[in-house]
């Protein structure tokens, strides 16, 4: 049997990373941080043990990197999906997408996310990997769309501004309702309600 192409263990390896990732995800919004072990992730994602220090130099790197997949993955098909905004009112648009994506992440993993905003607070704090450069990048261009001049600026506060909401959703015992968070972010940019993904307001029945 002739050796695998340089081409073959890349992509090996991409699809390892991949699925330590994804288990890292499901695991976590299951059970929580403390009660994942990385002998857990690798079971779940068919890997040896070993692999994820291959990868990752701990628990926390490996969370940080999971969740910034997992937004970034959100967020593209957010700003990806048909029908694709076009004309003079596709940065609006974009722009309200990409909150309700970030937002909607927090609402739908709520266990994931509360873990994972506690491991940037602690020590290791915010760490930056090939994720959540993709993340900033997709956060920055829609900043771009939306007509900023000065996207080195206005990104680190959209950015600032979205890790707020999402603290204030999932605070224990005194969340925010994400309606208001959703209307607060929106009011800041100007963005009419009807735009993105309008969720249905806490407490309404969802429609048919």
């Amino acid at each position: 049997m002739s050796p695998r192409s340089a081409s073959v263990n890349e992509e090996l390896r991409r699809r390892s990373r991949q699925r330590l990732l994804q288990a890292t995800v499901d695991l976590v919004s299951e059970r929580g941080y403390e009660a994942t072990t990385l002998g857990d992730i690798a079971d779940r994602a068919g890997a040896a043990r070993g692999l994820i220090s291959y990868y990752f130099p701990g628990k926390r790197q490996l969370l940080q990197s999971a969740v910034h997949r997992l937004m970034h993955l959100t967020l593209a098909e957010a700003l990806d999906r048909e029908p694709r905004p076009t004309g003079p009112g596709a940065g609006q648009e974009l722009l309200a997408r990409a909150i309700d994506a970030i937002l909607g992440v927090a609402r739908e993993r709520p266990t994931l996310m509360r873990a994972h905003m506690a491991g940037m607070l602690q020590q290791e704090g915010f760490i930056q990997c090939v994720e959540q450069q993709r993340l900033a990048a997709l956060l920055r261009e829609t900043v771009v769309r939306h007509g900023s001049r000065d996207p080195d600026t206005d990104y680190p506060m959209l950015r600032a501004l979205l890790m707020g909401a999402v603290v204030a959703q999932l605070l224990p015992g005194a969340p925010m309702p994400h309606c208001r968070l959703r209307g607060e972010l929106f009011a800041r940019y100007e963005l009419p309600w009807e735009l993105g993904y309008p969720p249905v307001p806490d407490g309404a029945p969802a429609s048919p």
